[in-house]
């Protein structure tokens, strides 16, 4: 019974997003209405206001972080074990993807993978972080370097824990990420998208475009 009732409270955790909940605190348009739709740090930053995409960022982390550490440091008092730890980390991320609090409508769960893995094991986040940080500044896609960290993930989970379930948590925070990004991954190969460095598009309706950017 506290097992599931900390799942249930990492997926509402997961659920705040903070795309929706900065802009409206800002005065800005609702980020599923403009760009790409996604509402995500990439296109909060499409307003131009970059102290909002900060807060949008550091927000979906700081979420994926604070529900799997709560159940790291609580979990054990109440009987949760290290199953019910992993199920935590990977409901705080089905949370943002598919959030109770909006219409199901999330984001893609980059920042909140890292903050996932950052409070899973440190080493493993800061190797994805490195492996995102080496891809992007080679290739200058945002959306390339998440999808390379994502495949690398689970690797670095088997060599720093062993522990099949948690390296299964993480292929699939993994899978689900690289699905979220399919649209990206055809852009990529048709030489359609956008590098980092390139100006944000100003806020703008446009119905024909799901899923660009990475966030």
């Amino acid at each position: 019974m506290a097992t599931a009732a900390f799942i249930l409270i990492a997926y509402l955790i997961g659920s705040l997003s903070f795309a929706v909940i900065v802009s409206r605190a800002f005065g800005l348009p609702d980020p599923k209405t403009y760009g790409s739709g996604n509402p995500g740090a990439t296109n909060v930053l499409r307003t131009g206001n970059r102290l909002a995409a900060a807060l949008t960022l550091a927000g979906d982390a700081l979420k994926g972080f604070a529900a799997v550490m709560l159940a790291r440091w609580l979990g054990p008092q109440f009987g949760v074990g290290a199953a019910g730890i992993d199920a935590v980390a990977l409901a705080v991320f089905a949370g943002h993807l598919y959030p109770a609090f909006f219409g199901f409508r999330g984001g893609k769960g980059v920042a909140t993978a890292a903050g996932v893995l950052f409070a899973m094991n440190v080493w493993l986040g800061l190797a994805t972080l490195f492996t995102w940080g080496i891809v992007a500044a080679l290739f200058r896609y945002s959306s390339l370097a998440a999808i390379a960290a994502a495949f690398a993930a689970p690797f670095f989970a088997a060599m720093l824990s062993g522990q099949p379930l948690a390296v299964a948590t993480v292929a699939a925070i993994a899978l689900l990420l690289i699905w979220r990004h399919r649209d990206n991954v055809r852009r990529l190969l048709a030489g359609a998208e956008t590098r980092i460095g390139r100006k944000p598009a100003a806020p703008a309706a446009e119905p024909g475009m799901r899923d660009q950017g990475s966030g």
